[in-house]
C-alpha cells in the first residue's frame, strides 16, 4: 500500500523537485495577521498607505480640524463675501469718520468713515487669493527644478545650489520693496510673481532632498532595471513618495506669504488704495489708534487669526504624514 501522510492539507504542498513548498499568501497572511487580516491592513485585508493613515489620523486631530473650519469659512468668504456683507468696501462717508460699532457697522468706521466690518470681509479674497497663488506658483517651480537636481545630479545640481544659495541671501522685506516700487500695476499678480521668484528656493532644497533619498529605494532601482524611462520613474515612484515634505512645508508657508502680502501693503509697495487689503486698512488705522482702535484691531485680528490657522494645519499635516512621530 502506498504510505499516507499525516500532513494537515493546506500547510505544506509537494512540488515537482521532492521538496515542501511555503505556505500559501492566503495562509501566511492569516498566521502573521491573526483571525483580523495582516498587521497593518485596512478594510477588506487591504495594507494601508501612508496617506490613509495620514487621513485617519487627521481626522482624529482636534487642532486640524479647527483650523479646517477657519480656513473654509475664510475662502467662502472671500468667494462670497457679498454673503455675509452688505454695501461696498469702497463706499465711505466722512461724517462718520472713527464711529463706534453702530447699526449696519458691527466693527464700527475708520478714519475716512468706511465701514470697517465690510472692508474685513471684502480683504479676505485678497489675502486668500495671494496666499493661495503664491502657495502653488512656489510649489510647482520648486518642486520642478529641486525634483530635477535631485534625480540627475551633476551640473544641473551643483548649478541649482549656487543659486538657490544667491536667492537666500536676499532679504524678502527689503527685496519686495526695491522690486515692487517701481512696478505700477495695482493687481495681485506682481506681489505673487515677487513672491514666487523670492519663495522657490526653499522648496527646491525641500524636494532635492526628498528625491535623493527616494531615489535610493530598491523599488526605483528595480523601476530602472525593468527599463523603465526617467520620466516614468520620477512620475510613477518618486513624486508619490518624495512630495509629503513639500506638502507640509508649502502648507505652512501659506500663511507666511498672507503675512508678508499684508506687510508690504503696509508700507506701500504691495497693494495701493483703492485696493481692499488687510495691510492697507492696518496702516490707515495706525495714525487714529488711539482714538479708533477698533479700526486696528478688527482687520489685524483677522490677519493674525488666519495666519494661525494655516500655520496649525501645516503642522496637523506634518505630524500625520512624519512616520517618526508616529
Amino acid at each position: 500500500m502506498p504510505e499516507q501522510s499525516h500532513e494537515p492539507q493546506g500547510a505544506i504542498a509537494g512540488t515537482g523537485m521532492g521538496g515542501p513548498m511555503d505556505l500559501g499568501a492566503s495562509e501566511a497572511a492569516t498566521l502573521e495577521g491573526g483571525p483580523g487580516g495582516p498587521v497593518g491592513a485596512g478594510p477588506a485585508g487591504k495594507p494601508r498607505s501612508l496617506w490613509s493613515d495620514a487621513w485617519r489620523d487627521l481626522r482624529r486631530n482636534p487642532v486640524f480640524l479647527l483650523s479646517t473650519l477657519v480656513i473654509v469659512f475664510l475662502v467662502f468668504v472671500s468667494l462670497w463675501p457679498s454673503a455675509i456683507a452688505s454695501g461696498s468696501p469702497l463706499a465711505c462717508d466722512l461724517a462718520k469718520s472713527q464711529d463706534g460699532p453702530g447699526p449696519g457697522a458691527p466693527f464700527g468706521y475708520d478714519g475716512q468713515g468706511c465701514n470697517v466690518y465690510t472692508r474685513t470681509v471684502y480683504g479676505a479674497r485678497t489675502s486668500v487669493t495671494v496666499g493661495v497663488c503664491a502657495t502653488l506658483g512656489v510649489a510647482l517651480v520648486g518642486s520642478v527644478l529641486g525634483g530635477l537636481a535631485g534625480y540627475y545630479g551633476g551640473w544641473w545640481d551643483a548649478l541649482l545650489s549656487r543659486t538657490t544659495d544667491i536667492f537666500f541671501a536676499i532679504p524678502v522685506v527689503l527685496g519686495g520693496l526695491v522690486l515692487l516700487s517701481v512696478v505700477t500695476s495695482n493687481t495681485v499678480w506682481p506681489v505673487i510673481g515677487f513672491m514666487v521668484l523670492l519663495g522657490w528656493p526653499q522648496i527646491s532644497r525641500i524636494a532635492r532632498g526628498s528625491v535623493i533619498t527616494a531615489r535610493q529605494h530598491d523599488y526605483v532601482q528595480a523601476a530602472r532595471a525593468l527599463g523603465a524611462s526617467d520620466s516614468r520613474i520620477l512620475l510613477r515612484h518618486i513624486a508619490p513618495n518624495a512630495v509629503a515634505p513639500v506638502i507640509v512645508v508649502a502648507t505652512i508657508a501659506l500663511g507666511t506669504y498672507i503675512s508678508l502680502e499684508a506687510t508690504l501693503s503696509y508700507l506701500g509697495v504691495g497693494l495701493r488704495p483703492p485696493s481692499v487689503s488687510w495691510g492697507i486698512d492696518i496702516s490707515a488705522a495706525s495714525p487714529y489708534v488711539r482714538n479708533a482702535p477698533h479700526a486696528l484691531l478688527w482687520p489685524s485680528g483677522t490677519l493674525a487669526v488666519t495666519v494661525l490657522a494655516f500655520i496649525m494645519l501645516g503642522d496637523a499635516v506634518r505630524d500625520a504624514l512624519d512616520p517618526r512621530l508616529r
